[in-house]
């Protein structure tokens, strides 16, 4: 593959956007490769600047579950164009998303949108606190909650990948009233519950960690969590910005069967459009301004074109078997890497959780951020970038989830196993 046209419009943003790119993870630095500029999609499939056609397993960071360009979303998208792009006013679209995420996700009793997934969890953790009257938060190392100043401390996500443990322009004072812990590390977390249960405001955690690459919780770790959270009236946070609506329809707290005070999402519901929300239990959610004093807004919060397309997503995710069919294709391809790199005797550790999925260049096992950390980066370099040119669209990042969609097929995962096979033979032993 030739990729002057991304070179060149590469080029051209570096002199106007720092990093040449709105999102540090685009730039690709921790691969050794410049970006790819992305002209359109269709499906599961990407095509570049110069014409070059990827199969995607990224799906803009996880909202595509139904894939680029679904039909259904477009038309609810073009309809609601022709009355207009922003009002500052309500509609009745934000109610009728609300009533679908409520339906699906256990703990969510009221709802309020807002614009990015950063935007939820800064908002819930605030919300946490007014309601409680306590300070401290507790997070766990490698869960990334967005870019707000309290949870940058031992972030994963871009921060893992550019390797900075957090980040200049955070004052210390900011970080000092956030706790982080190894995460499943359930003697780590009885220890500080003892410790300081009563001055902790939130405990906010991904109950699948996807930003240190793909980690599910051990047997009991969430389990112990809800239980100590209860125990010291600490309001427990889900993050399901990325595996709300993907793990499971009615996200991982369904899966797992632990209802959170309060849930963060994103990516899904907004059907690739910039969309956030954060929800919970209704005694908490009532301290909201304006019903109560703890302030939150946003100009084009509810935004009615994003509501559409996540209308038309979510209803669409209603289809029987859907999730089925998404996890039995994810299953599959997970498989079929593991297998290929076993042939090659290159050590791999893959999991997956409904339709994401995980791959360390280590032996495993891989429970926590540290172990995530013992991949092999170099070797990981090495796969990204052959898989880039054999049409295989792969997040730039150790430290990151992949996703399937409704519009793989069976020949686009045998495609990207056998491509991922000639890529592990030909990586040094």
């Amino acid at each position: 593959m030739k990729h002057e046209q991304s070179q060149r419009l590469f080029q051209q943003a570096l002199n106007v956007i720092p990093g040449g790119v709105n999102s540090p993870v685009r730039a690709c630095r921790s691969v050794a490769a410049e970006p790819l500029f992305i002209d359109r999609a269709d499906g599961c499939m990407l095509y570049d600047a110069d014409g070059n056609g990827y199969i995607d397993y990224i799906g803009s960071w996880g909202p595509m579950v139904l894939g680029h360009r679904d039909p259904d979303v477009i038309a609810a998208i073009e309809a609601v164009l022709r009355n207009g792009t922003s009002f500052g006013a309500p509609t009745a679209l934000e109610t009728q998303l609300a009533h679908l995420v409520i339906d699906a996700v256990p703990s969510i009793e009221m709802i309020r949108m807002v614009n990015s997934g950063t935007e939820a969890t800064m908002s819930a953790i605030r919300l946490a606190r007014g309601f409680t009257g306590r300070d401290m938060i507790l997070k766990f190392d490698g869960c990334y909650h967005g870019h707000a100043d309290a949870l940058l401390v031992e972030a994963g996500s871009g921060v893992a990948t550019l390797q900075i443990p957090g980040s200049p322009g955070v004052p210390q004072a900011f970080v000092e009233q956030t706790l982080s812990l190894p995460y499943n590390d359930q003697e780590a977390l009885v220890q500080i519950m003892d410790q300081k249960g009563d001055q902790i405001a939130c405990v906010i955690i991904e109950p699948v960690a996807g930003n240190m690459g793909l980690v599910k919780p051990v047997d009991g770790f969430l389990e112990t969590l809800r239980e100590l959270t209860r125990k010291h009236g600490i309001v427990l946070i889900f993050d399901e910005v990325m595996t709300g609506f993907r793990v499971a329809h009615g996200g991982a707290q369904a899966h797992y069967g632990i209802t959170p005070d309060l849930t963060c999402l994103g990516k899904v519901i907004g059907g690739g459009l910039p969309v956030g929300a954060y929800g919970g239990r209704r005694d908490i959610m009532a301290r909201i301004a304006p019903q109560g004093p703890v302030y939150q807004a946003g100009t084009l919060s509810g935004n009615p074109v994003a509501m559409a397309a996540g209308i038309a997503t979510l209803e669409k995710l209603k289809t029987v078997g859907l999730y089925a069919d998404l996890a039995s294709k994810t299953r599959t391809l997970a498989e079929g890497l593991a297998d290929a790199a076993a042939r090659s005797d290159i050590p791999v550790t893959i999991d997956r959780a409904g339709s994401m999925l995980g791959m360390f260049f280590n032996p495993g096992p891989v429970r926590d951020f540290d172990e995530a950390k013992t991949s092999d980066l170099e070797r990981f370099t090495a796969f990204y970038k052959a898989m880039r040119q054999k049409g295989i669209y792969l997040a730039p990042s150790q430290f990151e989830a992949l996703f399937v969609s409704t519009a793989h097929t069976a020949a686009h995962i045998e495609q990207t196993v056998q491509a991922a096979e000639k890529v592990f033979a030909s990586l040094p032993g």
